[in-house]
């Protein structure tokens, strides 16, 4: 039987009101005052719309020194069935060790059993499995500054989503990745393509920031991760971050449901050494002319 978005939020006020009882003091669970009144309003009469999604923060401490780690939730409606969107952040972790910390808790969320709630589970990963990412970054921090980074990697990641089509997303799109001085394109309509490449600290920020807090349809579908001694901008297949759009076909309506030329898109990929990523972004292998 299909589990309903009613169910799923009872479930998710269920798990607000175990962690209040594991973080009764102040400060340490930080949720918005209307945030459980609105679902709680939802689940008496729902036939209106939709409540926000549920987000609220965690402050943690970890090891004997206490360092504060903050684990940042989101809910999508869906939530068991769905899994959280989960950021832990402090500011005793460099950015590297953040994003690699970051990593390791997807990894570890999404190994979990579908549809069990798993934001106590995230919590106490995060206080166990925070301390080393500490350690590093402290250490790394007091290395010589011309020990850092004797090699450099360029990070491309491909990602892909149902469509793009808001002027307001694509703006947030285009500001991003001018801001990490990331190369690439943003493919506009349906479906959306979007890829960057630069240094991974920086693609990775992107990701976190497009996708969050509640693009739903959207994932990375691959990632290439080249090394080099050299400057990454020698590796780029990309001079600037494009605004791509091909002829579409389809409803120029109110619903901009339109889709765009695939094949003008494959022989874009074709001239940017990249041919080989339309098979993984749309699962069929292109059709190339000479066939």
């Amino acid at each position: 039987m299909a589990v309903t978005v009613k169910e799923c939020l009872e479930l998710q006020l269920l798990e607000v009101e175990m962690l209040l009882s594991m973080f009764p003091k102040r400060g340490e669970f930080s949720l918005d005052a209307d945030a459980v009144p609105s679902i709680q309003r939802y689940l008496r009469n729902a036939e209106g719309a939709l409540p926000p999604q549920l987000e609220y923060r965690i402050a943690l401490d970890v090891g004997e020194a206490k360092v504060k780690v903050e684990l940042q939730v989101l809910l999508p409606h869906m939530y068991p069935q769905v899994a959280p969107q989960l950021f832990a952040r402090s500011d005793a972790l460099q950015r590297q060790q953040q994003l690699q910390l970051n990593t390791r808790l997807a990894s570890h969320i999404s190994s979990l059993d579908s549809g069990d709630l798993c934001v106590c589970e995230a919590v106490q990963w995060v206080k166990d499995n925070s301390l080393p990412f500490l350690e590093n970054s402290k250490a790394s921090s007091e290395c010589p500054s011309k020990e850092v980074r004797a090699k450099e990697m360029l990070h491309r990641m491909w990602i892909y989503s149902h469509h793009i089509y808001r002027q307001e997303l694509r703006k947030k799109i285009f500001d991003c990745a001018k801001k990490l001085n990331l190369t690439g394109f943003c493919l506009t309509g349906k479906p959306g393509v979007i890829c960057v490449e630069g240094l991974q600290e920086n693609c990775e920020e992107f990701w976190r920031v497009i996708r969050y807090p509640n693009w739903k349809h959207i994932s990375c579908k691959h990632v290439e991760n080249i090394e080099t001694e050299g400057s990454i901008d020698n590796l780029r297949l990309f001079h600037s971050f494009e605004d791509l759009q091909f002829q579409a076909h389809g409803d120029y309506g109110l619903r901009n449901d339109y889709h765009m030329d695939l094949g003008q898109f494959l022989e874009f990929l074709k001239q940017h050494q990249s041919g080989h990523i339309f098979q993984i972004l749309f699962g069929v292998e292109g059709k190339h002319s000479d066939n």
